[in-house]
């Protein structure tokens, strides 16, 4: 039965049944008319999410990694600077593969526990003054350490610096849980996937596109096949795919979009703040510390939480994993074995949210951590009872 207990990791995410039967259909012919008529309401659903009206949308076949390797191949050339943070472990990947692309990556070293820093991103674009940097990448929501920089301010410390280099945003565990403002903030280059905020299974990597990175593409050099965005526009434009499409992904991707515009960006948010709360409330009742430097970086899809010192947070999630059959997220890079995550996006209730807080207060009592067992329970009981008024009407109103 324990195939049956939600997941508590930042992803893959539980799929709801109804995503689960969506998923499920028989093969098509993908150069079908059906086909093309189910593409165009896709990519304008996903405008939708990511607040774009000027730009393009493509999905390939990937994870969220080809995503990264498509905004850069598709736009960049070898030898072309960029400028990075390395703030976790997903930035850090990101890094990596450009750097294995022969991109020269000019790498802010910033404490893990924070976020993008602004104001050192605009030194740094204010001293080129040649404008060698290209772009600007970022992770919006850092998977690792449960931290959300602010894209808003990156933009600003760009154009303050008055520098035209894209931005590049690693949204895959923020898009469709979270607020982001593709145009409003000037991003380049979105991507995310679909077994985050999406809540269905791995296999589609989204990536939202401005013009000025559309205008990029003309002229990079970096090679690129499979991930060619050229190609893929051109197929789309014609109601196509360039070889053959994640069909029951593409399937599935209306009912998630009407799930989520069903209910309203503006709820959806709402529900992961108020989840992500009862969650931070409980880490406070147990005495324990959130990796997150600072409240105004808490990601409100995952929550890294550190535990004490001669404690290895491993053992936490093996403990859940072999005894309760839940699954937790594990520390990553230079916070392995010092955090545990609970992953709290996609579909997830505050009643779900209760069940892993119980599962983790057990698992630490079994292991003799110093928290009182209940007393996370209690606390995240108190804040989800005293928000469900209004969670309840924000559901009316979507609904």
């Amino acid at each position: 039965m324990s195939d049956q207990n939600p997941l508590f990791i930042p992803g893959p995410t539980n799929i709801p049944e109804r995503l689960r039967r969506a998923v499920d259909v028989p093969s098509m012919d993908h150069r079908s008319a059906r086909f093309a008529d189910m593409l165009t309401p896709v990519k304008d659903g996903l405008r939708q999410v990511l607040k774009t009206q000027s730009g393009e949308v493509v999905i390939f076949p990937a994870s969220g990694t080809g995503g990264w390797e498509a905004s850069i191949t598709n736009t960049l050339s070898p030898g072309d600077k960029i400028l990075a943070a390395r703030y976790g472990m997903f930035s850090h990947r990101w890094i990596d593969l450009c750097q294995r692309h022969g991109l020269k990556v000019e790498i802010i070293e910033e404490e893990w526990g924070n976020g993008a820093p602004a104001d050192r991103f605009e030194e740094v674009l204010a001293a080129d003054q040649h404008h060698e940097i290209k772009a600007v990448l970022a992770c919006h929501n850092e998977t690792a350490t449960g931290v959300r920089s602010d894209i808003a301010a990156l933009r600003k410390a760009m154009d303050g610096a008055k520098h035209p280099a894209m931005l590049f945003v690693d949204g895959v565990s923020s898009i469709a849980s979270m607020d982001f403002r593709m145009d409003e903030w000037g991003v380049d280059l979105a991507v995310t996937g679909s077994q985050k905020g999406f809540m269905l299974p791995t296999g589609a990597a989204i990536v939202g596109i401005s013009q000025k990175a559309l205008k990029a593409m003309e002229t990079a050099k970096c090679p690129r096949c499979y991930f060619d965005f050229r190609d893929m526009l051109s197929s789309n434009a014609n109601g196509g795919y360039p070889y053959t499409p994640p069909l029951n992904l593409l399937s599935a991707l209306p009912v998630s979009l009407e799930m989520l515009l069903g209910e309203g960006l503006p709820n959806v948010f709402a529900r992961h703040h108020r989840i992500a709360e009862g969650i931070r409330s409980a880490v406070r009742a147990w005495g324990l510390k959130i990796c997150a430097s600072s409240p105004r970086l808490y990601s409100e899809t995952v929550t890294a939480i550190c535990v004490p010192q001669g404690f290895d947070s491993n053992q936490i999630v093996s403990h859940a994993a072999d005894k309760y059959g839940v699954a937790f997220g594990v520390g990553l890079g230079q916070v392995a074995g010092r955090v545990f995550r609970i992953g709290h996006l996609g579909s997830m209730t505050d009643v779900m949210a209760l069940s892993g807080i119980a599962t983790a207060e057990m698992v630490m009592a079994d292991l003799d951590y110093p928290i009182a067992l209940g007393s996370g329970v209690a606390a995240a009981q108190e804040y989800y009872r005293s928000t469900c008024h209004a969670a309840s009407l924000g559901a009316s109103h979507a609904a």
